[in-house]
Order: C-alpha cells, then structure tokens, then sequence
C-alpha cells in the first residue's frame, strides 16, 4: 500500500510542477513519519523516499536507530530549547524556526559542536494564536539579528496555514508566504530558496505557489497510528 501511495504522490507532484511550469526534481517529498513504527519508514525508505519529517525529538530519536536504511530526517514540529543540542544530532533540516530566542539557541549549540544546521523560519500565516510562528511584521524586523548568527544556515520559510475545507482555499495563504520570502530575499539581499509549505490536503496548491518541500502524512501512510510511537 505504501509504494502505491508514493507512486500516486509522485504523479500528483509532477503534474503540479507542470502546470506551474517546474520541473518535479524542484520538489522534495517529506514523509511525515510521526506516530507510525520504524517498519512504515523502511517499507517507504525500501519503495524510494529519503527524507522523513518528525515533530517530536525524543520519538524521532527512539525511531532512528532502528531504522536500517540510509534516510534524512528533518524536524518539522516545534522545537523546544531544551531539545536543541538532542536535536542538531539527528535531523539534517530544522523546518520550524519560530522565535529569535530558539534561534540564538540553536546557534549558539551549533557552534559548541561545530555544525551549521540547515533550518527554514517558521511563519504564522494565519495569525492563529495556537501555532508558532514568526509574525511576518515581526520577522522583518528580526531578520538582521537573524542573518547575524554565524552558525545558522538559513535555506527559506516555512507555514502551516489555517485548516481549510477545499485545497484552493489555502492558496492564498502560500502566495503571502512566498511573497514574504520574496521580499526578505531582496531587501536583505539573501538567498532564500526554500519553501516548506502543503500537506497531504493541499500539498498540489503549494507546489503551483512555489513550494520546494511538501510536508506528507496522512496520504502516504495512512491516518495517525494515535498520538505517537513508541518502541
């Protein structure tokens, strides 16, 4: 079931790369691999995927090892800063940047141990007062101290919109990020190439806005084994 469904997803990727005038080489698949066991990963890992998205540190840690198959896994859920040095050791790409205090956190750990992590800056889009988040005001204004912390390798933004009831409704949530990520590239005159954005209801409209990573769950693997996994 797991190879038919990244089949179906790999189909779906490119026919919206198409109609946006992209290649689908330009879209990297996450798998959102949080709450399902170490087998889901590798029969996924074994039918082609790479890359896995978890939210919680210490599941994706009990995960990891017993996953006997060469893949990246990336953050995509919030960070808590007392997960910070746990978490430098074990995902290639940090997606939820969401306060310039994590970040100078995370900078300062990662100089301790000589990386530079690749991570994206979470924005609210919505405004939600129960998600994290930079206000897009608020991340403008922070961008300085931002782009001033020396161990941080900053690839581009990241948004999990409002939950809608049609895919299209979602549409303008993307524009307004990649518009933000747009103009932070040229007012700060930064590379910014990356956009976290879409989920397993929406993932086709954020490729058309311009999405470059696509945050996969529930359409790959099937709902939610409860609230998460352990050994």
């Amino acid at each position: 079931m797991i190879a038919e469904n990244i089949a179906s997803l790999r189909a779906r990727i490119s026919e919206a790369a198409g109609r946006s005038l992209r290649r689908p080489e330009e879209i990297t698949l996450v798998a959102v691999s949080k709450t399902h066991g170490p087998e889901a990963v590798l029969e996924a890992a074994q039918a082609g995927l790479t890359v896995f998205g978890e939210n919680r540190v210490q599941e994706a840690r009990a995960k990891a090892p017993l996953v006997a198959a060469p893949v990246s896994w990336h953050l995509i859920g919030h960070l808590q800063s007392n997960k910070v040095r746990q978490a430098l050791g074990l995902f290639e790409r940090i997606h939820s940047i969401d306060k310039v205090d994590l970040a100078r956190d995370v900078d300062r750990i990662a100089g301790e141990l000589g990386v530079k992590p690749k991570v994206f800056l979470e924005v609210n889009v919505g405004g939600e007062g129960s998600k994290f988040g930079f206000d897009p005001g608020a991340l403008r204004v922070a961008m300085p101290e931002l782009l001033a912390l020396e161990h941080l390798s900053i690839e581009g933004l990241m948004a999990i919109p409002p939950f809608v009831d049609e895919p299209s409704e979602a549409r303008p949530y993307f524009v307004a990020l990649r518009e933000l990520r747009d103009r932070l590239a040229g007012e700060f005159g930064v590379q910014l190439p990356e956009l976290s954005m879409g989920m397993s209801g929406d993932f086709e409209v954020a490729i058309e806005e311009g999405a470059t990573f696509v945050r996969v769950g529930t359409a790959l693997f099937g709902e939610r084994q409860g609230k998460a996994w352990k050994p």
